[in-house]
Protein backbone atom coordinates (compact mmCIF):
# COMPACT_ATOMS: atom_id res chain seq x y z
CA UNK A 1 0.00 0.00 0.00
CA UNK A 2 3.20 2.32 0.85
CA UNK A 3 4.40 1.71 -2.43
CA UNK A 4 0.99 2.42 -4.28
CA UNK A 5 0.91 5.40 -2.57
CA UNK A 6 4.70 6.50 -2.78
CA UNK A 7 4.13 6.29 -6.97
CA UNK A 8 1.20 8.23 -7.23
CA UNK A 9 3.01 10.92 -5.82
CA UNK A 10 5.58 10.79 -7.79
CA UNK A 11 3.45 10.98 -10.70
CA UNK A 12 1.75 13.11 -9.28
CA UNK A 13 5.39 15.46 -8.90
CA UNK A 14 5.93 14.67 -12.76
CA UNK A 15 2.70 15.58 -14.02
CA UNK A 16 2.66 19.01 -12.32
CA UNK A 17 6.46 19.79 -13.91
CA UNK A 18 4.96 19.15 -17.16
CA UNK A 19 2.05 21.31 -16.48
CA UNK A 20 2.05 24.68 -18.31
CA UNK A 21 1.23 26.74 -15.73
CA UNK A 22 3.54 24.98 -13.12
CA UNK A 23 6.23 27.40 -11.13
CA UNK A 24 8.90 24.84 -11.56
CA UNK A 25 8.95 25.26 -15.32
CA UNK A 26 8.71 28.79 -15.35
CA UNK A 27 11.44 30.84 -14.63
CA UNK A 28 11.67 33.19 -12.16
CA UNK A 29 10.47 36.54 -12.84
CA UNK A 30 13.76 38.05 -11.95
CA UNK A 31 16.04 35.60 -14.00
CA UNK A 32 14.00 36.39 -17.44
CA UNK A 33 15.93 38.24 -19.68
CA UNK A 34 15.11 41.84 -20.23
CA UNK A 35 16.65 44.43 -23.06
CA UNK A 36 16.06 48.14 -22.44
CA UNK A 37 17.17 50.59 -24.84
CA UNK A 38 18.59 53.92 -23.22
CA UNK A 39 18.89 57.38 -25.03
CA UNK A 40 21.85 59.36 -24.29
CA UNK A 41 21.74 62.80 -25.27
CA UNK A 42 25.42 63.51 -24.63
CA UNK A 43 27.96 62.73 -26.93
CA UNK A 44 30.52 63.73 -24.61
CA UNK A 45 30.39 60.61 -22.37
CA UNK A 46 29.08 58.19 -25.12
CA UNK A 47 32.30 56.17 -24.72
CA UNK A 48 32.62 55.82 -20.43
CA UNK A 49 28.66 55.53 -20.84
CA UNK A 50 28.96 52.42 -22.60
CA UNK A 51 31.59 51.17 -20.30
CA UNK A 52 29.40 51.91 -17.48
CA UNK A 53 26.53 49.54 -19.19
CA UNK A 54 28.96 46.85 -19.70
CA UNK A 55 29.93 46.66 -16.04
CA UNK A 56 26.19 46.40 -15.36
CA UNK A 57 25.73 44.31 -17.44
CA UNK A 58 27.89 41.27 -15.84
CA UNK A 59 26.81 42.36 -12.84
CA UNK A 60 23.02 41.55 -13.98
CA UNK A 61 23.88 38.99 -16.90
CA UNK A 62 19.08 38.88 -17.25
CA UNK A 63 19.75 42.65 -18.57
CA UNK A 64 21.01 43.49 -22.27
CA UNK A 65 21.10 47.26 -22.72
CA UNK A 66 21.41 49.05 -25.81
CA UNK A 67 22.33 52.52 -25.83
CA UNK A 68 21.31 55.02 -28.81
CA UNK A 69 23.53 58.21 -28.22
CA UNK A 70 22.53 61.55 -30.16
CA UNK A 71 23.58 65.28 -29.94
CA UNK A 72 25.38 67.92 -31.33
CA UNK A 73 21.93 69.32 -32.54
CA UNK A 74 19.63 71.93 -31.44
CA UNK A 75 16.15 69.81 -31.25
CA UNK A 76 17.32 66.28 -30.74
CA UNK A 77 13.93 65.16 -30.14
CA UNK A 78 12.80 64.85 -33.47
CA UNK A 79 14.04 61.50 -33.69
CA UNK A 80 12.67 60.75 -30.44
CA UNK A 81 9.01 61.71 -31.70
CA UNK A 82 8.74 59.52 -34.28
CA UNK A 83 10.04 56.52 -32.27
CA UNK A 84 7.54 57.01 -29.82
CA UNK A 85 5.18 57.44 -32.47
CA UNK A 86 5.88 54.18 -33.97
CA UNK A 87 5.82 52.63 -30.42
CA UNK A 88 9.64 51.55 -30.50
CA UNK A 89 10.70 54.53 -28.43
CA UNK A 90 13.63 54.28 -25.30
CA UNK A 91 13.01 52.47 -21.94
CA UNK A 92 14.91 55.38 -20.49
CA UNK A 93 15.62 58.62 -22.28
CA UNK A 94 15.75 62.39 -21.15
CA UNK A 95 14.07 65.13 -20.33
CA UNK A 96 14.64 69.01 -19.70
CA UNK A 97 11.64 69.27 -16.87
CA UNK A 98 9.15 72.15 -16.70
CA UNK A 99 6.91 72.67 -19.51
CA UNK A 100 8.06 69.62 -21.65
CA UNK A 101 7.83 67.68 -18.85
CA UNK A 102 3.91 68.32 -18.98
CA UNK A 103 4.15 67.78 -22.64
CA UNK A 104 5.57 64.61 -22.64
CA UNK A 105 3.64 63.38 -18.99
CA UNK A 106 1.96 60.64 -20.89
CA UNK A 107 5.57 58.86 -20.74
CA UNK A 108 6.92 59.32 -18.09
CA UNK A 109 6.60 57.35 -15.42
CA UNK A 110 6.45 58.20 -11.78
CA UNK A 111 9.33 57.83 -9.81
CA UNK A 112 8.29 59.50 -6.46
CA UNK A 113 9.01 56.04 -4.49
CA UNK A 114 12.78 55.88 -5.77
CA UNK A 115 15.27 55.58 -3.11
CA UNK A 116 17.57 58.38 -4.95
CA UNK A 117 14.61 60.81 -4.33
CA UNK A 118 15.79 61.85 -0.71
CA UNK A 119 18.99 62.61 -1.71
CA UNK A 120 18.77 64.76 -4.76
CA UNK A 121 19.55 68.00 -4.25
CA UNK A 122 15.85 69.89 -3.29
CA UNK A 123 16.41 72.63 -5.79
CA UNK A 124 17.32 69.96 -8.76
CA UNK A 125 14.26 68.21 -8.34
CA UNK A 126 11.99 71.41 -8.83
CA UNK A 127 11.61 71.63 -12.46
CA UNK A 128 11.14 67.48 -13.29
CA UNK A 129 8.10 68.21 -10.35
CA UNK A 130 4.92 68.86 -10.85
CA UNK A 131 1.17 67.29 -9.98
CA UNK A 132 3.26 66.22 -6.58
CA UNK A 133 5.49 63.59 -8.43
CA UNK A 134 8.54 63.64 -9.43
CA UNK A 135 9.10 61.87 -12.91
CA UNK A 136 12.83 62.45 -13.86
CA UNK A 137 16.55 61.70 -12.16
CA UNK A 138 18.79 64.46 -12.18
CA UNK A 139 21.67 63.66 -14.80
CA UNK A 140 24.03 66.06 -12.99
CA UNK A 141 24.85 69.39 -12.57
CA UNK A 142 26.49 71.57 -14.78
CA UNK A 143 27.39 75.04 -15.30
CA UNK A 144 28.92 76.77 -17.88
CA UNK A 145 31.55 80.10 -18.67
CA UNK A 146 35.16 80.60 -19.80
CA UNK A 147 37.37 77.42 -19.71
CA UNK A 148 40.91 78.66 -19.38
CA UNK A 149 44.19 77.31 -19.85
CA UNK A 150 45.81 78.51 -16.70
CA UNK A 151 49.29 77.74 -18.08
CA UNK A 152 48.69 80.06 -21.36
CA UNK A 153 46.97 82.86 -18.96
CA UNK A 154 51.03 82.51 -17.28
CA UNK A 155 52.53 82.93 -20.51
CA UNK A 156 50.72 85.85 -21.47
CA UNK A 157 50.88 87.72 -18.29
CA UNK A 158 47.67 87.53 -17.12
CA UNK A 159 47.84 88.08 -13.45
CA UNK A 160 44.08 88.61 -12.50
CA UNK A 161 41.05 86.76 -14.21
CA UNK A 162 38.58 89.06 -16.38
CA UNK A 163 35.64 90.58 -14.30
CA UNK A 164 34.38 92.55 -17.16
CA UNK A 165 34.35 93.02 -20.68
CA UNK A 166 37.31 95.81 -20.88
CA UNK A 167 39.39 93.47 -18.65
CA UNK A 168 38.37 90.39 -21.26
CA UNK A 169 39.66 92.45 -23.84
CA UNK A 170 42.61 93.74 -22.19
CA UNK A 171 43.71 90.19 -21.51
CA UNK A 172 42.77 88.86 -25.22
CA UNK A 173 45.05 91.37 -26.00
CA UNK A 174 47.98 90.28 -23.95
CA UNK A 175 47.03 86.92 -24.94
CA UNK A 176 47.62 87.47 -28.99
CA UNK A 177 50.73 89.68 -28.43
CA UNK A 178 52.42 86.93 -27.18
CA UNK A 179 51.25 84.51 -29.76
CA UNK A 180 48.65 82.72 -28.50
CA UNK A 181 45.02 82.49 -30.04
CA UNK A 182 43.07 84.12 -26.75
CA UNK A 183 39.33 82.40 -28.12
CA UNK A 184 38.06 78.80 -29.80
CA UNK A 185 35.53 79.57 -31.41
CA UNK A 186 33.36 77.08 -32.77
CA UNK A 187 30.14 79.42 -34.18
CA UNK A 188 29.34 75.99 -36.82
CA UNK A 189 26.63 74.81 -34.80
CA UNK A 190 23.63 77.20 -33.68
CA UNK A 191 22.89 75.64 -30.62
CA UNK A 192 25.99 77.12 -28.84
CA UNK A 193 24.90 80.88 -30.10
CA UNK A 194 20.83 80.29 -29.96
CA UNK A 195 21.49 78.49 -25.94
CA UNK A 196 24.50 79.37 -23.94
CA UNK A 197 25.38 82.80 -25.65
CA UNK A 198 22.13 83.91 -25.97
CA UNK A 199 21.03 83.03 -22.07
CA UNK A 200 23.40 85.25 -20.43
CA UNK A 201 21.68 88.41 -21.53
CA UNK A 202 18.59 86.83 -19.77
CA UNK A 203 20.41 85.98 -16.51
CA UNK A 204 21.95 89.11 -16.08
CA UNK A 205 18.20 90.53 -16.25
CA UNK A 206 16.84 92.28 -12.87
CA UNK A 207 14.37 89.68 -12.53
CA UNK A 208 14.65 87.28 -16.10
CA UNK A 209 11.50 85.23 -15.28
CA UNK A 210 9.88 88.77 -15.56
CA UNK A 211 11.67 89.60 -18.31
CA UNK A 212 10.94 86.65 -20.00
CA UNK A 213 6.69 87.59 -19.08
CA UNK A 214 7.17 91.22 -20.60
CA UNK A 215 8.97 89.47 -23.75
CA UNK A 216 5.57 87.23 -23.83
CA UNK A 217 3.28 89.58 -23.33
CA UNK A 218 4.84 92.54 -25.07
CA UNK A 219 5.80 94.86 -22.47
CA UNK A 220 9.74 94.37 -23.03
CA UNK A 221 11.80 94.01 -25.99
CA UNK A 222 15.14 92.51 -26.69
CA UNK A 223 16.01 95.51 -29.30
CA UNK A 224 15.64 98.01 -26.66
CA UNK A 225 17.64 96.53 -24.03
CA UNK A 226 20.85 97.20 -22.55
CA UNK A 227 22.10 93.77 -21.92
CA UNK A 228 21.33 92.56 -25.54
CA UNK A 229 23.50 95.21 -26.92
CA UNK A 230 26.20 93.97 -24.11
CA UNK A 231 26.03 90.17 -25.29
CA UNK A 232 26.78 91.17 -29.00
CA UNK A 233 29.70 93.79 -27.70
CA UNK A 234 31.05 90.13 -26.34
CA UNK A 235 30.49 88.37 -29.24
CA UNK A 236 32.45 90.98 -31.74
CA UNK A 237 35.56 90.35 -28.85
CA UNK A 238 35.16 86.69 -29.53
CA UNK A 239 35.22 86.81 -32.90
CA UNK A 240 38.21 89.31 -33.09
CA UNK A 241 40.48 87.33 -31.10
CA UNK A 242 39.34 84.23 -31.90
CA UNK A 243 40.00 81.79 -34.60
CA UNK A 244 40.11 82.41 -38.35
CA UNK A 245 37.08 81.02 -39.79
CA UNK A 246 34.64 80.80 -36.38
CA UNK A 247 31.89 79.55 -38.49
CA UNK A 248 33.64 76.66 -40.25
CA UNK A 249 34.72 75.70 -36.66
CA UNK A 250 32.23 72.98 -35.01
CA UNK A 251 31.78 71.76 -31.36
CA UNK A 252 34.90 68.46 -31.82
CA UNK A 253 37.04 70.88 -33.80
CA UNK A 254 36.46 73.79 -30.80
CA UNK A 255 37.48 71.57 -28.15
CA UNK A 256 40.53 70.10 -30.03
CA UNK A 257 41.69 73.65 -30.35
CA UNK A 258 41.64 74.48 -26.64
CA UNK A 259 42.18 70.98 -25.64
CA UNK A 260 45.65 70.66 -27.79
CA UNK A 261 46.53 74.56 -26.23
CA UNK A 262 45.80 75.96 -29.55
CA UNK A 263 43.49 78.77 -27.75
CA UNK A 264 43.93 80.00 -24.21
CA UNK A 265 39.95 80.30 -23.46
CA UNK A 266 36.85 78.66 -24.62
CA UNK A 267 33.16 79.24 -23.66
CA UNK A 268 32.15 76.31 -22.65
CA UNK A 269 31.13 73.70 -19.33
CA UNK A 270 32.46 71.01 -17.53
CA UNK A 271 30.58 68.94 -19.39
CA UNK A 272 33.57 68.77 -22.02
CA UNK A 273 36.05 67.68 -19.15
CA UNK A 274 35.84 64.05 -20.30
CA UNK A 275 36.95 64.87 -23.34
CA UNK A 276 39.34 67.36 -22.52
CA UNK A 277 41.03 64.20 -19.98
CA UNK A 278 41.33 62.58 -22.77
CA UNK A 279 43.44 64.80 -25.23
CA UNK A 280 45.20 66.56 -22.56
CA UNK A 281 44.74 64.60 -19.54
CA UNK A 282 47.36 66.78 -17.37
CA UNK A 283 46.00 69.70 -18.32
CA UNK A 284 45.72 72.86 -16.26
CA UNK A 285 42.25 74.75 -16.27
CA UNK A 286 40.14 76.87 -14.99
CA UNK A 287 36.82 78.75 -14.92
CA UNK A 288 35.42 82.36 -14.69
CA UNK A 289 32.08 84.04 -15.19
CA UNK A 290 30.97 85.41 -18.77
CA UNK A 291 31.33 89.68 -19.32
CA UNK A 292 29.07 91.14 -20.96
CA UNK A 293 29.64 94.84 -19.88
CA UNK A 294 32.25 97.26 -17.21
CA UNK A 295 29.88 96.66 -14.59
CA UNK A 296 31.59 96.44 -11.25
CA UNK A 297 30.05 93.33 -9.23
CA UNK A 298 30.82 89.38 -8.58
CA UNK A 299 29.24 88.13 -11.56
CA UNK A 300 27.51 84.83 -11.12
CA UNK A 301 27.97 81.47 -13.16
CA UNK A 302 25.18 79.79 -14.83
CA UNK A 303 24.54 76.94 -12.86
CA UNK A 304 21.81 74.33 -13.43
CA UNK A 305 20.17 70.48 -14.00
CA UNK A 306 20.58 70.53 -17.74
CA UNK A 307 18.23 67.41 -18.06
CA UNK A 308 17.08 64.29 -16.08
CA UNK A 309 16.85 60.49 -16.76
CA UNK A 310 13.39 59.41 -17.26
CA UNK A 311 11.59 55.86 -17.47
CA UNK A 312 9.16 55.61 -20.68
CA UNK A 313 5.32 54.92 -18.75
CA UNK A 314 4.53 53.13 -22.03
CA UNK A 315 7.44 50.24 -21.73
CA UNK A 316 6.62 46.93 -20.02
CA UNK A 317 6.22 46.24 -16.45
CA UNK A 318 9.84 43.94 -16.93
CA UNK A 319 11.22 46.72 -18.10
CA UNK A 320 10.17 49.60 -15.97
CA UNK A 321 10.86 47.86 -13.23
CA UNK A 322 14.29 47.23 -14.80
CA UNK A 323 14.82 50.69 -15.64
CA UNK A 324 14.36 52.03 -12.39
CA UNK A 325 16.93 49.37 -11.09
CA UNK A 326 19.72 50.48 -13.42
CA UNK A 327 19.22 54.50 -12.38
CA UNK A 328 18.82 53.30 -8.25
CA UNK A 329 22.38 51.94 -9.36
CA UNK A 330 23.91 54.82 -11.13
CA UNK A 331 23.41 56.73 -7.97
CA UNK A 332 23.68 54.53 -4.90
CA UNK A 333 26.00 51.56 -6.15
CA UNK A 334 29.87 52.24 -5.70
CA UNK A 335 30.61 50.98 -9.17
CA UNK A 336 28.12 53.68 -10.80
CA UNK A 337 28.73 56.23 -8.52
CA UNK A 338 33.00 55.86 -9.84
CA UNK A 339 31.41 56.00 -13.32
CA UNK A 340 29.17 58.82 -12.57
CA UNK A 341 32.34 60.98 -11.18
CA UNK A 342 35.77 59.47 -12.29
CA UNK A 343 34.61 58.52 -16.09
CA UNK A 344 31.33 60.80 -16.75
CA UNK A 345 32.99 63.61 -15.00
CA UNK A 346 29.49 64.49 -13.66
CA UNK A 347 28.91 66.83 -10.86
CA UNK A 348 26.38 65.17 -8.88
CA UNK A 349 23.15 66.43 -7.71
CA UNK A 350 22.81 63.88 -5.05
CA UNK A 351 24.73 65.27 -1.55
CA UNK A 352 25.84 62.02 -0.48
CA UNK A 353 27.81 61.78 -3.55
CA UNK A 354 31.44 63.10 -3.27
CA UNK A 355 32.69 65.32 -6.22
CA UNK A 356 36.13 65.11 -5.65
CA UNK A 357 37.12 63.16 -8.54
CA UNK A 358 34.72 64.40 -11.40
CA UNK A 359 37.65 67.00 -11.99
CA UNK A 360 38.44 70.50 -11.80
CA UNK A 361 36.15 72.15 -13.79
CA UNK A 362 33.54 70.28 -11.10
CA UNK A 363 35.58 71.53 -8.52
CA UNK A 364 34.98 75.03 -9.50
CA UNK A 365 31.58 75.22 -10.37
CA UNK A 366 31.28 73.68 -6.78
CA UNK A 367 32.55 76.61 -4.93
CA UNK A 368 30.33 79.14 -6.71
CA UNK A 369 27.74 77.22 -5.90
CA UNK A 370 28.42 77.12 -1.80
CA UNK A 371 28.79 80.85 -2.36
CA UNK A 372 25.60 81.42 -4.08
CA UNK A 373 27.46 82.73 -6.95
CA UNK A 374 25.11 80.76 -9.39
CA UNK A 375 22.02 81.70 -11.40
CA UNK A 376 20.06 79.30 -13.42
CA UNK A 377 19.30 78.53 -17.41
CA UNK A 378 16.52 80.11 -19.04
CA UNK A 379 16.43 78.27 -22.11
CA UNK A 380 13.92 75.85 -21.09
CA UNK A 381 11.51 78.73 -20.60
CA UNK A 382 11.84 80.25 -24.49
CA UNK A 383 9.33 79.56 -26.52
CA UNK A 384 9.83 76.13 -29.30
CA UNK A 385 11.83 77.46 -32.03
CA UNK A 386 13.19 80.59 -31.10
CA UNK A 387 16.70 79.16 -30.19
CA UNK A 388 17.54 78.24 -33.24
CA UNK A 389 16.54 81.20 -34.56
CA UNK A 390 18.84 83.06 -32.16
CA UNK A 391 21.48 81.21 -33.72
CA UNK A 392 20.96 81.53 -37.09
CA UNK A 393 20.31 85.23 -36.98
CA UNK A 394 23.67 85.54 -34.76
CA UNK A 395 25.56 83.65 -37.70
CA UNK A 396 23.99 85.95 -39.70
CA UNK A 397 26.23 88.77 -38.33
CA UNK A 398 29.12 87.14 -37.91
CA UNK A 399 28.97 86.92 -41.63
CA UNK A 400 28.33 90.66 -41.85
CA UNK A 401 24.91 89.51 -43.54
CA UNK A 402 23.00 91.33 -40.96
CA UNK A 403 24.56 94.81 -38.52
CA UNK A 404 24.56 95.63 -35.27
CA UNK A 405 20.78 96.67 -35.00
CA UNK A 406 19.09 94.28 -37.53
CA UNK A 407 21.01 91.64 -35.57
CA UNK A 408 18.84 92.93 -32.56
CA UNK A 409 15.84 93.57 -34.37
CA UNK A 410 16.49 89.54 -35.63
CA UNK A 411 16.44 88.58 -32.52
CA UNK A 412 13.07 90.16 -31.48
CA UNK A 413 11.22 89.19 -34.59
CA UNK A 414 12.65 85.69 -33.69
CA UNK A 415 11.03 85.82 -30.25
CA UNK A 416 7.29 87.32 -31.71
CA UNK A 417 7.22 84.63 -34.30
CA UNK A 418 8.09 81.52 -32.11
CA UNK A 419 5.67 83.02 -29.16
CA UNK A 420 2.68 83.46 -31.72
CA UNK A 421 3.52 79.48 -33.00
Amino acid sequence: MKKKILYISLMGLLLSACHPNSPVEEAPKEQQKVTLKIRNPKIEIASPFERMVRVYEEEHPNIEIEVHTVGGALDDFSDLKAKMAAGDGPDIFTNPGYESARKWKNYLADLSDQPWVNEAYEDALAPIKFDGSIYGMPMNLEGYGFIYNKDLFDQGGIESLPSTLSELKAAAEKLQKAGITPFATGYYEKWKLGDHLMNIAFTRQNNPAAFIKGLNNGTETIENNSKFRDLIKLLDVTVKYGGDDPLSTDYIMEIHTFASGEAAMILQGNWIQPMIDQRSPDMNIGMFPIPINDEQEKIPLVVNTPSYWVVNNQSTTEKKKAAKKFLNWMVNSKQGQRFMTEELKFLPAFDHIDADNSGQLAKEIMQFYNKGRTVSANWIHFPAGVREEFGHATQQYIKNELNYEQLLHAYQESWEHAQKD
